[in-house]
């Protein structure tokens, strides 16, 4: 039915990932200031009285609720448009999503998630 898709990218990604999405009919995101360590153990920084470590890292986190069949190209768009190649680049986790309720309207399913224009939309 529904997956939630949560990525865990570098800040300065934001930008081409929302445009990706974008690009392939994804209008519903919530985007979070998170911070967070992955398997780095953060940066050195070095100051008048010393060095210390910073070991949870400013990231953003994108969230998206969409049908089972734009998951694969939704998880393309957000990797190529955040890759660097560095250490670093993010993270994607998918779940399910046992069933999606839009207050306003009382929507259930996939009513809930489909915008006017969006990638199901598309596809009709």
């Amino acid at each position: 039915m529904t997956k939630k898709i949560e990525a865990i990218l570098r800040d300065e990604k934001l930008t081409p990932v929302k445009q990706a999405l974008t690009d392939i009919g994804i209008v519903g995101i919530t985007v979070s200031q998170v911070r967070g360590r992955g398997r780095g153990s953060g940066i050195q920084m070095q100051w008048r009285t010393g060095s210390y470590t910073v070991d949870l890292l400013p990231r953003i986190m994108i969230t998206i609720v969409l049908s089972d069949e734009n998951v694969e190209a939704t998880v393309e768009a957000i990797k190529s448009a955040a890759y660097t190649g560095e250490k670093g680049d993010g993270v994607i986790f998918i779940s399910p999503v046992d069933n999606v309720i839009r207050i306003s309207s009382g929507e259930e399913g996939r009513d809930a998630i489909t915008y006017q224009g969006d990638i199901d939309t598309r596809k009709q």
